[in-house]
Protein backbone atom coordinates (compact mmCIF):
# COMPACT_ATOMS: atom_id res chain seq x y z
CA UNK A 1 0.00 0.00 0.00
CA UNK A 2 1.69 3.22 -1.29
CA UNK A 3 -0.83 5.25 0.75
CA UNK A 4 0.29 4.41 4.15
CA UNK A 5 3.62 6.29 3.62
CA UNK A 6 2.05 9.76 3.19
CA UNK A 7 1.25 11.87 6.29
CA UNK A 8 -2.56 12.05 7.50
CA UNK A 9 -2.72 16.28 6.35
CA UNK A 10 -6.22 17.79 5.02
CA UNK A 11 -4.10 18.97 2.16
CA UNK A 12 -3.45 15.45 0.53
CA UNK A 13 -5.09 15.57 -2.27
CA UNK A 14 -6.50 12.14 -2.50
CA UNK A 15 -9.43 11.04 -0.49
CA UNK A 16 -8.84 8.44 2.23
CA UNK A 17 -12.82 7.37 1.73
CA UNK A 18 -14.04 7.51 -1.68
CA UNK A 19 -17.83 6.99 -0.78
CA UNK A 20 -17.38 10.54 1.55
CA UNK A 21 -18.60 12.95 -1.36
CA UNK A 22 -16.51 16.01 -2.27
CA UNK A 23 -17.25 19.48 -1.02
CA UNK A 24 -19.70 21.61 -2.65
CA UNK A 25 -17.57 24.23 -4.68
CA UNK A 26 -17.88 27.92 -2.38
CA UNK A 27 -21.29 29.62 -3.40
CA UNK A 28 -20.31 33.54 -4.36
CA UNK A 29 -20.81 36.03 -1.10
CA UNK A 30 -24.10 38.06 -1.61
CA UNK A 31 -22.02 41.18 -2.57
CA UNK A 32 -20.59 39.98 -5.27
CA UNK A 33 -23.89 37.98 -6.71
CA UNK A 34 -25.82 41.41 -6.19
CA UNK A 35 -22.88 43.27 -8.15
CA UNK A 36 -22.96 40.82 -10.67
CA UNK A 37 -26.93 41.12 -10.92
CA UNK A 38 -26.63 44.85 -11.56
CA UNK A 39 -23.74 43.98 -14.63
CA UNK A 40 -20.87 44.88 -12.53
CA UNK A 41 -17.82 42.12 -12.53
CA UNK A 42 -14.86 42.45 -10.21
CA UNK A 43 -11.90 42.82 -12.72
CA UNK A 44 -13.54 45.89 -14.43
CA UNK A 45 -14.54 48.24 -11.55
CA UNK A 46 -11.88 46.87 -9.17
CA UNK A 47 -10.33 51.02 -8.93
CA UNK A 48 -13.65 52.75 -8.79
CA UNK A 49 -15.32 50.81 -5.40
CA UNK A 50 -11.92 51.07 -3.39
CA UNK A 51 -11.71 53.05 -0.26
CA UNK A 52 -11.57 56.74 -0.19
CA UNK A 53 -7.75 58.78 -0.20
CA UNK A 54 -7.07 59.04 3.44
CA UNK A 55 -5.52 61.76 4.74
CA UNK A 56 -3.18 63.38 7.31
CA UNK A 57 -5.03 64.63 10.50
CA UNK A 58 -2.42 67.03 10.45
CA UNK A 59 -3.99 68.68 6.56
CA UNK A 60 -7.30 68.36 8.22
CA UNK A 61 -6.58 70.35 11.16
CA UNK A 62 -4.89 73.06 8.67
CA UNK A 63 -7.98 72.71 5.93
CA UNK A 64 -10.16 73.52 8.97
CA UNK A 65 -8.08 76.38 10.76
CA UNK A 66 -8.06 78.12 7.14
CA UNK A 67 -11.58 77.97 6.89
CA UNK A 68 -12.62 79.45 10.57
CA UNK A 69 -9.77 81.84 9.48
CA UNK A 70 -11.63 83.17 6.40
CA UNK A 71 -15.33 82.98 8.33
CA UNK A 72 -13.38 84.88 10.96
CA UNK A 73 -12.18 87.89 8.21
CA UNK A 74 -15.64 87.53 6.62
CA UNK A 75 -17.32 88.82 9.86
CA UNK A 76 -14.69 90.98 10.37
CA UNK A 77 -15.19 92.91 6.85
CA UNK A 78 -18.87 93.48 7.45
CA UNK A 79 -17.15 96.45 9.78
CA UNK A 80 -16.01 98.12 6.76
CA UNK A 81 -18.66 99.90 4.37
CA UNK A 82 -17.08 99.36 1.16
CA UNK A 83 -20.02 99.92 -0.77
CA UNK A 84 -23.14 97.57 -1.61
CA UNK A 85 -20.55 96.00 -4.65
CA UNK A 86 -18.08 95.89 -2.94
CA UNK A 87 -18.82 93.89 0.01
CA UNK A 88 -20.83 91.91 -2.14
CA UNK A 89 -17.70 90.96 -4.06
CA UNK A 90 -15.37 90.66 -1.12
CA UNK A 91 -17.91 88.13 0.39
CA UNK A 92 -18.19 86.45 -2.72
CA UNK A 93 -14.25 85.69 -3.54
CA UNK A 94 -13.98 84.59 0.29
CA UNK A 95 -16.93 82.10 0.22
CA UNK A 96 -15.30 80.75 -3.16
CA UNK A 97 -11.98 80.86 -1.86
CA UNK A 98 -13.35 78.71 1.35
CA UNK A 99 -15.77 76.44 -1.02
CA UNK A 100 -12.69 75.46 -3.57
CA UNK A 101 -10.90 74.47 0.21
CA UNK A 102 -14.01 72.07 0.78
CA UNK A 103 -14.16 70.45 -2.49
CA UNK A 104 -10.17 70.43 -2.99
CA UNK A 105 -9.81 68.86 0.26
CA UNK A 106 -12.73 67.09 2.11
CA UNK A 107 -14.21 65.97 -1.20
CA UNK A 108 -11.11 64.73 -2.32
CA UNK A 109 -10.93 66.50 -5.80
CA UNK A 110 -7.61 66.75 -5.44
CA UNK A 111 -6.96 63.41 -5.95
CA UNK A 112 -9.81 62.40 -8.22
CA UNK A 113 -10.21 62.39 -11.90
CA UNK A 114 -9.49 65.27 -13.82
CA UNK A 115 -12.51 65.29 -15.48
CA UNK A 116 -14.63 65.89 -12.27
CA UNK A 117 -12.48 69.20 -11.95
CA UNK A 118 -13.80 70.02 -15.19
CA UNK A 119 -17.16 69.50 -14.35
CA UNK A 120 -17.14 71.63 -10.98
CA UNK A 121 -15.09 74.15 -13.27
CA UNK A 122 -17.80 74.49 -15.90
CA UNK A 123 -20.36 74.28 -13.12
CA UNK A 124 -18.91 77.38 -11.47
CA UNK A 125 -18.60 79.18 -15.06
CA UNK A 126 -22.38 79.03 -15.39
CA UNK A 127 -22.70 80.35 -12.41
CA UNK A 128 -20.64 83.18 -13.01
CA UNK A 129 -21.96 83.93 -15.60
CA UNK A 130 -26.21 83.87 -14.52
CA UNK A 131 -24.78 86.06 -11.66
CA UNK A 132 -23.23 88.81 -14.01
CA UNK A 133 -26.29 88.43 -16.01
CA UNK A 134 -28.53 88.81 -13.03
CA UNK A 135 -26.41 92.00 -11.85
CA UNK A 136 -26.38 93.50 -15.31
CA UNK A 137 -30.36 93.63 -15.05
CA UNK A 138 -30.24 95.27 -12.01
CA UNK A 139 -28.61 98.00 -13.12
CA UNK A 140 -30.78 98.44 -16.07
CA UNK A 141 -33.80 98.76 -13.86
CA UNK A 142 -32.55 100.83 -11.24
CA UNK A 143 -33.94 104.00 -11.89
CA UNK A 144 -37.01 102.21 -11.57
CA UNK A 145 -36.43 100.79 -8.30
CA UNK A 146 -35.09 104.27 -6.79
CA UNK A 147 -38.70 105.88 -7.72
CA UNK A 148 -40.55 103.21 -6.46
CA UNK A 149 -38.86 103.59 -3.43
CA UNK A 150 -38.51 107.10 -3.09
CA UNK A 151 -42.60 107.27 -3.93
CA UNK A 152 -43.18 104.86 -0.96
CA UNK A 153 -41.27 106.06 2.00
CA UNK A 154 -42.58 109.64 1.87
Amino acid sequence: MANEDKPDTEASAEPKNSSVPAPAPAVAAPAVAAAADHGHDQAGHGADHGLAHTMPIWMLIAVLAALMLLTILTVSVTNYDLGSEGNLVVGMVIATVKAGLVVTFFMHLLWDKKFHLILLLTAVLFVVLFLSMSITDRGEYQSNIDLYTNSTTK
